[in-house]
């Protein structure tokens, strides 16, 4: 599955991500280069780190050349937060103090200390970075007025928006709904994205991906995820903030990121460290492999359970063992994504094999593969797992799972660590609806509602559970290949033993980027999503973050007749 996925990714964005034709926004801005020092100053407590890569012109801080044993005890997450204080050390926000503390962190890591990180980058999605740019507009005027260049204003770390908040599903189970619902997005957003077209040719370092090219996180991981940046021939590791709690997708490939509030963005954009306490992280070994009956999400739901009891809320957690090697790049990037839902700041998978492979499937240059593969090596940020290099690192608390003890599971009713078994989802589902008001409880005094209503021309039924929306959506899951073939491969059964769903359903099929789309059609399995009423309706979070759209009105009165007339037996619905 993975290479059929994978056989797409580069080849898409090129042609389509980068020259969606639209009239109000151009794909991407022509920025210049982000500038950096090119070598330390002399007066650098760490210039004697800075060295060349083998016999290339291109540089970087050597952490080995520290000579300190307790580098060697870091997890990888850390050593990244070290190698960015190193290489950003000024004197003045980020000391030799912070470096130290950073060292120290076995011990400081308990004490919440608080240290300075410099991310490389930032990314934004349209609901947070419109603001943002917003306010580089506002700095631009106040520039002017003092009668300085306003040209001057730019973010002085690379900066990456995707617009894919703004689409919702207002026309569904139809064909031409993809190209319905893009004209109402461009419709309702004009004036958005005519400021962002301005912003995109206007300020440096600021890169925007259009509407319908997918969801932020997805084309982070195909495309503007670097792993290693090489600046003015500086080499250093990729790291990024991002205004979006699921930026932590990203942590799948080695690549340190989490989600921040706007103001904390912005500050890494003008260049400012952010303040954060130093973590301590949880080392999660994985064993073994999944059974074939289960998916990334039956893990990720079992692993957000296990952490959920753990407590890792403000904690890093970084997953290693045998396990891992055989998860995927795309399995991984579904446990990484969920790090909000299981509490903790990040799900950390260090840079290994997989990486390359992914990268290379995703269209990465060869060369620069080579290089960052390379500097990873060479500054113990690369893992290898037939080295076991786990055995020096000293974790804050460890966690074991056997991934072949997963079995195929849901989460809810309310909540994602609230997880249930596929087998007893009925019987804990008709349970809740009795229970006290609760995360597992509904307190209905009634629990046989029904009503009746009719839908073009037929009659049907409602009553507690009855789903009235659903969505293939959210970069959890239309973003992994194994998953979104095998529901494609689960409706090519259904339809061929003439399975139906209910017309009054509103279904909606939302892929995470337009890769996603070309494996699906290679391997002919878009025709049985449409039977079922799926057909695609965007590129963009859409359902997975309220953007659902309406219901149809014969639906709506259905639910809302029982929510006038018996507030203590109200539908309760899928």
């Amino acid at each position: 599955m993975n290479s059929i996925a994978s056989k797409f990714s580069y080849k898409i964005f090129k042609k389509n991500l980068f020259f969606k034709k639209t009239s109000y926004i151009t794909p991407f801005s022509t920025s210049k280069p982000f500038s950096s020092t090119n070598t330390p100053s002399n007066n650098h407590p760490y210039k004697h780190l800075f060295t060349q890569l083998d016999n290339e012109q291109k540089f970087y801080y050597d952490l080995n050349g520290l000579n300190d044993p307790r580098y060697y005890r870091l997890p990888y997450s850390i050593r990244i937060l070290l190698e960015s204080g190193v290489r950003n050390w000024n004197g003045k926000s980020i000391s030799e103090n912070d470096i130290e503390t950073i060292l120290n962190w076995h011990s400081t890591s308990k004490t919440s200390t608080e240290v300075p990180f410099l991310p490389a980058r930032v990314l934004l999605q349209d609901f947070t970075g419109v603001p943002s740019c917003v306010d580089l507009a506002a700095l631009r005027d106040a520039m002017a007025r003092l009668g300085g260049d306003p040209s001057r204003i730019n973010p002085l770390v690379p900066v990456d928006l995707v617009v894919d908040h703004s689409v919702q599903v207002d026309y569904s189970r139809s064909l031409n709904s993809l190209e319905k619902n893009e004209a109402m997005e461009m419709t309702r957003n004009s004036e958005r994205f005519s400021f962002l077209k301005w912003a995109s040719k206007s300020f440096d370092n600021l890169l925007i991906v259009p509407p319908g090219s997918g969801i932020v996180h997805q084309v982070n991981l195909e495309y503007l995820a670097r792993c290693v940046f090489d600046t003015k021939n500086v080499l250093y590791p990729d790291s990024v903030v991002g205004t979006d709690s699921h930026t932590t997708m990203i942590d799948a490939l080695g690549v340190v990121g989490w989600g921040v509030g706007g103001i904390e963005a912005e500050a890494v954009m003008l260049g400012q460290p952010m303040s954060m306490v130093l973590p301590e992280v949880i080392g999660f070994e994985l064993k073994g492999e999944l059974p074939l009956q289960s998916t990334a999400t039956d893990l990720v739901l079992t692993i957000t359970e296990i952490l959920r009891k753990k407590g890792v809320v403000g904690k890093f957690v970084e997953f290693f063992g045998g396990g891992v090697r055989t998860l995927s790049l795309a399995d991984r990037a579904t446990i990484a994504n969920m790090a909000p839902e299981y509490g903790a700041t990040m799900g950390f998978f260090p840079f290994d094999e997989q990486s390359i492979v992914y990268l290379t499937k995703t269209g990465r240059n060869p060369i620069t593969i080579d290089r960052m593969t390379r500097y990873l090596k060479k500054n113990d940020l690369f893992i290898n797992y037939n080295n076991n290099n786990y055995n020096k690192i000293e974790f804050s608390d460890n966690l074991f799972l056997d991934l072949s003890t997963v079995l195929p599971c849901v989460a809810g009713p309310k909540r994602p660590q609230d997880k249930v078994l596929l087998s007893d989802i009925k019987h804990d589902f008709q349970k809740s609806l009795s229970q006290p008001i609760g995360f597992k409880g509904y307190n209905l005094k009634s629990t046989t509602e029904t009503a009746k209503f009719k839908y073009k021309g037929q009659e049907f039924e409602l009553s507690n559970g009855s789903i009235v929306i659903a969505s293939i959506t959210s970069c959890t899951n239309t973003s992994n290949p194994n998953v979104l073939i095998g529901a494609g491969l689960l409706a090519k059964m259904a339809t061929e033993r003439g399975l139906t769903v209910k017309p009054y359903i509103k279904t909606s099929l939302s892929p995470g980027s337009k890769a996603v789309t070309k494996y699906l059609e290679s391997a002919n399995l878009l025709p049985y999503f449409e039977k079922l009423g799926f057909y695609h309706a965007g590129y963009g979070c859409m359902t997975c973050i309220g953007n659902s759209g309406e219901l149809d009105s014969e639906v709506t009165n259905a639910i809302n007749s029982k929510k006038r007339t018996n507030s203590d037996s109200c539908f309760i619905w899928k």
